[in-house]
């Protein structure tokens, strides 16, 4: 029930803040490269070796002005059927947008081993794809909490308007089940960084012998050739950052940059700096360890058609499978760590608005006080005991 003078968090202003805007601006950019790439027959791989048809282009520079005057709207009061028009051009770009994201963590494994983009409009359709998903969420997370009568800000239930400072939570760490929960899908990575590490230190393992295997890798960068010398894999050092922007998300030095980090040690973290790039990274690497998971025993009984071998590797039949499977296990279990550690991290740092904070306050002095003036007097009972 709203206090008089004051606006009700759901009405007036949205308190959405710049997002809308921000929106609109990447949904442009979007849809003009987008639309210009289609144009002139630009190539721009959808998968390996498969180009993205036109007309796929063209629908996606649809969506994406859809979705930016969808954005455009929110700030606005709409009538029933204009509200759930939004939320539905919202619910349908997303996911769609965020395919588009699912190759950027092998792009930035590519890139992080210094041998350069595959393909340079592959890599710009990916940004594209990550950068406008990224905008779209928090602008329909806040539109789904207006819509709900609660502060777009801190997604609580409140008075007034949504000026207010928000107080932000001190650091903490994951619960206990959390903590358990992505470790536990972390150990899926061990087969495969188990294997890749045998490779590189010379042994054989899965049918192929770590001299073909670096064969295969000689036309890598220097730095990964130089990584390999000490027994380093160029994939695993990105899974091992991977892990480390985990424990980021599950520990307290995730939210305070911790002694050992110069000039910034005790400030806070902002709190989407390991947030979008654990969502964005974790949605691409969940979806291929479940693709690749789902894969490998399809294909071992004869339902799917095996993954063609290399022969320069003198890889098996079997050999293949397996490390399709290794890498579904260690991409999934990754993926999946990130999103639940990511989930915890985003609860926990969540800020409120100081309405609510002092509102809470309030109403925990006023029960206290309640509950003393209601309980009986000890003093009598106190002085028959003396």
């Amino acid at each position: 029930m709203a206090v008089p003078g004051t606006t009700p968090a759901h009405e007036g202003d949205p308190g959405l803040g710049r997002a809308p805007g921000v929106a609109v601006a990447c949904a442009a950019v979007y849809a003009v490269v987008e639309s210009a790439w289609a144009a002139t027959g630009t190539t721009v791989p959808f998968a390996a070796h498969t180009p993205c048809p036109p007309a796929v282009q063209l629908a996606l520079a649809v969506l994406a002005v859809a979705a930016g005057l969808a954005c455009r709207a929110t700030g606005r009061p709409l009538a029933r059927r204009g509200r759930t028009a939004v939320r539905g051009v919202l619910v349908l770009a997303i996911p769609v947008l965020a395919t588009g994201a699912v190759g950027l963590p092998a792009h930035v494994v590519t890139l992080a081993a210094g041998s350069g983009p595959e393909s340079v409009t592959g890599l710009a359709h990916v940004l594209l794809s990550a950068g406008l998903t990224g905008v779209l969420v928090p602008v329909a997370l806040a539109y789904r909490r207006q819509s709900a009568g609660r502060c777009p800000r801190c997604g609580r239930e409140h008075t007034g308007g949504h000026d207010a400072p928000l107080v932000r939570p001190g650091a903490t760490t994951a619960s206990p089940r959390t903590r358990r929960v992505a470790h536990l899908l972390m150990c899926g990575m061990l087969p495969w960084a188990g294997v890749k590490t045998v490779w590189t230190l010379g042994g054989d393992a899965l049918g192929i012998t770590a001299e073909k295997w670096k064969q295969s890798n000689s036309g890598g960068s220097d730095a990964a050739k130089a990584l390999a010398e000490f027994g380093i894999d160029v994939t695993v050092l990105a899974a091992g950052l991977g892990f480390l922007l985990l424990t980021g998300l599950l520990y307290p030095w995730g939210q305070v940059f911790p002694r050992w980090t110069p000039i910034l040690s005790g400030r806070r973290v902002p709190r989407l700096l390991p947030l979008i790039p654990a969502w964005l990274t974790a949605f691409g690497l969940s979806v291929y360890g479940v693709v690749l998971v789902v894969y490998a025993p399809l294909a071992a009984l004869g339902v799917l058609p095996a993954p063609a071998l290399d022969t320069d590797l003198g890889a098996t039949r079997s050999g293949t499978l397996w490390l399709v499977a290794f890498g579904g296990t260690a991409f999934g279990g990754l993926g999946f760590a990130l999103l639940v550690a990511a989930r915890s991290y985003a609860a926990r740092t969540r800020p409120d608005c100081a309405i609510t904070t002092a509102t809470a306050a309030a109403t925990t002095t006023a029960t206290a006080a309640a509950s003393a003036k209601a309980q009986p007097s000890a003093a009598p009972w106190g002085r028959m005991t003396r």
